[in-house]
């Protein structure tokens, strides 16, 4: 299916916050209600859901959410299986919403280890969602920073040196990202682990970090407000001084 040239006049996504989430503790949520573990992941999908629906009015324009590792693929094969199927029952049942509600999906990571009905859906929807401008809702799956780093250094061998500019878009083409997105503003990791699992290890070069005890099936909009309400009461300097932290937000908030 062919992406349909956006509207001229219609304006673009407006510069506001990028949060990328490392969706954790599905698992756990079912486990501990005696259910298995494809019950918290379908939790999980409803929890998505809501994230989605309140981010545009929370000053988020991009989110990058984190589904499925590269080294995912060493769970188990029937959960696997079940993640896989829950992904493209996700993409087929909210693509229509995501259009009347200006949202565009894009699908970042490899592509060539999926299900081919999964990588067709992926295609799809990113085709009927691009003239989204309300947000932009990046799903990472099969996804590696580390592999993405290196395919792009791999890429960039022959060139000689480049900018970061000039990289970050390597790194882009590595995982079927398109042209970069803005660096990431907040990471915020439910769960209660505090550490970033290989995601987006270039884009959280100066991103504020969060972490919550609170598993991601019963995350919702007031917990999403409550992490942005932590987040703005962060200095950021970016390598500079509090002096300079109002100029350097002007620049990339």
């Amino acid at each position: 299916m062919e992406q349909s040239a956006c509207p001229d006049n219609q304006p673009g996504v407006r510069p506001a916050l990028h949060v990328a989430i490392i969706m954790d503790g599905n698992g756990r949520w079912a486990t501990r209600r005696g259910k298995p573990r494809r019950t918290g992941h379908r939790a999980g999908a409803a929890a998505v859901r809501r994230t989605v629906e309140a981010a545009p009015a929370l000053g988020i324009a991009t989110l990058t959410l984190y589904a499925f590792s590269s080294d995912n693929w060493k769970r188990p094969v029937e959960e696997v299986s079940n993640l896989m199927r829950l992904l493209l029952i996700y993409l087929r049942s909210e693509t229509a919403t995501c259009v009347e509600r200006g949202v565009r999906v894009t699908v970042i990571g490899r592509r060539d280890r999926l299900p081919a009905v999964l990588r067709r859906a992926i295609t799809e929807t990113e085709a009927v969602t691009g003239c989204g401008r309300t947000l932009h809702l990046r799903v990472a799956l099969d996804y590696s920073a580390r592999e993405a780093i290196v395919s792009a250094a791999a890429t960039a061998r022959p060139r000689g040196r480049l900018t970061r500019g000039e990289f970050a878009r390597l790194l882009g083409q590595a995982v079927h990202a398109g042209e970069p997105v803005a660096d990431v503003d907040l990471l915020i990791r439910t769960g209660g682990e505090q550490r970033l699992s290989d995601f987006l290890l270039w884009e959280c070069a100066y991103a504020e970090l969060y972490f919550t005890a609170r598993l991601w099936p019963d995350f919702d909009r007031d917990a999403l407000a409550a992490a942005l309400e932590e987040f703005a009461r962060r200095q950021r300097r970016f390598g500079g001084v509090e002096a300079e932290q109002g100029a350097a937000l002007r620049v990339t908030s």
